[in-house]
């Protein structure tokens, strides 16, 4: 059995931050993933930053996360927003090659010592008199620890929703995590369900960019980290497009194939996200929403359709399309989804983040 003073589980971005910032901090850190090849995966929109969370990002930055600096290294556009309004919101993102960050963020990981990569399912944790020692593999191994931190992401018994069906999951083609929402339930922790979404993505030779406004980076790129120089590079145009009259009739006339709306999604929303369906019932008096098209990366043909967010069946998807100025002959790469998912009410927790029911 294997020992380390840290193990984190799931190495999504706040995983990352954590083992870095132990290993910063001179804890020897394993961080356990169920896929080397995800580490750093940006599910859904693939940028950093925005209204809010790019304040976020930048304190994380003054702290010593790697975020904003990753975002520097990966970006393709860069735009400070809310810059109508007073300096203190206005509010930095980045578009980002998705590829290229996961990339570079393991790169980072594997060439910073005291953080060891290790590719295995957590299904529980070792306690003994009430405190935590260690965590328990799929596979019957398991690693001793003196502390463990828990960033599953949207995998605790994920559950993703198009239409009429439901498929097991935490992100497309990846297993959900099995088992650590039953052992942490059994530790006495209260187990609730949180829900989120992820539009359509098409392809950029089947967009109409002339029937669009073209939604340029800023001239003079601001970078995220107070670490980083001037920023040079050629920024990728981004564009903005809205929803129609039709799109509005259409996802109306389609709400009972909705699983926000015939009960099979029961989560709420950890944050203020709405699916389009959401959007066109509770602002029915909004002739228009805002449809942001922006790339994946440098390298993709895959757009993503920034507030189409949608769980609707993947045919009544491709209909909602046509009805968008520049994308009447967009093709589907990927439809948008609903998913569920385990989380941990944060009451649960004291000040310093430690859980109250296990020391």
């Amino acid at each position: 059995m294997n020992r380390y003073p840290l193990v984190v589980v799931g190495a999504g971005h706040a995983g990352c931050e954590a083992a870095c910032i132990a290993a910063a901090m001179g804890v020897e850190t394993a961080l356990v993933t169920m896929s080397l090849d995800a580490i750093a995966q940006m599910s859904c929109n693939p940028a950093i930053g925005g209204l809010a969370k790019g304040h976020l990002v930048r304190e994380i930055d003054v702290l010593g996360g790697i975020m904003a600096r990753m975002a520097d290294r990966a970006g393709i556009q860069f735009k400070m927003l809310n810059r109508a309004r007073g300096p203190a919101v206005w509010s930095p993102r980045a578009q980002e090659d998705k590829a290229l960050y996961r990339a570079i963020v393991r790169d980072h990981l594997e060439r910073t010592p005291g953080v060891t990569l290790v590719q295995a399912q957590v299904i529980g944790f070792l306690v003994a008199g009430g405190r935590i020692r260690g965590v328990a593999f799929q596979d019957g191994g398991s690693i001793e620890a003196e502390a463990v931190i828990v960033t599953p992401g949207t995998f605790m018994n994920g559950l993703m929703h198009i239409g009429d069906r439901t498929m097991a999951g935490g992100r497309v083609g990846e297993s959900p995590s099995r088992g650590l929402s039953e052992c942490l339930s059994d530790l006495g922790f209260r187990v609730l369900r949180l829900k989120t979404g992820t539009p359509p993505r098409v392809h950029r030779d089947s967009i109409d960019f002339s029937r669009m406004i073209e939604q340029p980076g800023d001239e003079e790129p601001r970078p995220f980290s107070h670490f980083t120089g001037a920023l040079h590079l050629d920024q990728i145009m981004c564009h903005l497009t809205h929803t129609t009259g039709d799109t509005h009739a259409l996802i109306r006339a389609n709400l009972g194939r909705s699983p926000l709306y015939t009960g099979k999604i029961r989560g709420i929303g950890p944050r203020y996200c709405p699916s389009i369906e959401d959007k066109v019932v509770r602002f029915a008096d909004k002739a228009a929403h805002q449809i942001f098209i922006e790339p994946e990366g440098r390298d993709t043909h895959e757009y993503y359709i920034n507030g189409l967010s949608t769980s609707l069946p993947e045919e009544i998807q491709r209909e909602i399309m046509r009805t968008v100025p520049g994308l009447e002959s967009a093709e589907m790469i990927r439809p948008g989804y609903a998913v569920e998912y385990d989380f941990l009410p944060p009451t649960q927790l004291k000040q310093t983040l430690e859980t109250r029911a296990i020391q």
